[in-house]
């Protein structure tokens, strides 16, 4: 099922039969740098755990470049604990986190990723009523982060320790977009 669709990017909704595509992406060493660590390639079992299992609230999409699939991107409404850890408990309105990938390394550095959060920012705010948008990439993945803040994020919190990669603990940003701005 098709979740948004522009002229040339579109999320649809993650199906059983895609399953093959995360095993491929997730077991490419190029994309593993930047995204799970390439000391975590993905077999079947463990994308079903990661993609299939336990998934409540969480909307799983692969993106899609002229039709072709290209990567996956999610989003889900934030829940007490991050609201919490994020010291946003107190804010009144709806908090959205999203995480993705382009696992077609072919498509990188062509402004998709940039267009892709973009519209995936516009979907969130006009058909998911968010009122801000949150991530917490790595943050010596200075590429990510400058894309994210072209798009209307701002850093934060510094997040110390914050998430495994390649056997370390790794520093994050806290980044958010503020609909309401």
């Amino acid at each position: 099922m098709i979740i948004y669709q522009s002229n040339e990017i579109s999320l649809r909704s993650l199906e059983p039969e895609d399953a093959p595509l995360l095993v491929r992406w997730l077991s490419d060493p190029v994309v593993l740098e930047y995204y799970e660590g390439r000391d975590r390639p993905h077999d079947m079992d463990l994308v079903r755990q990661h993609f299939y299992e336990d998934c409540e609230g969480v909307t799983p999409c692969i993106i899609q470049y002229n039709q072709v699939d290209i990567g996956y991107l999610q989003f889900y409404l934030i829940d007490e604990d991050e609201l919490e850890q994020y010291d946003l408990k107190d804010y009144q309105g709806n908090i959205y986190g999203m995480d993705q990938f382009i696992g077609e390394s072919e498509y990188w550095n062509r402004g998709i990723g940039s267009r892709l959060i973009q519209e995936t920012v516009k979907y969130l705010i006009d058909h998911q009523a968010a009122t801000k948008i949150v991530m917490d990439p790595q943050a010596w993945n200075t590429r990510a982060l400058r894309v994210y803040e072209k798009c209307g994020f701002r850093k934060k919190m510094y997040l110390e320790k914050h998430e495994m990669h390649e056997g370390q603990l790794r520093d994050c940003w806290l980044i958010e977009y503020d609909a309401k701005v």
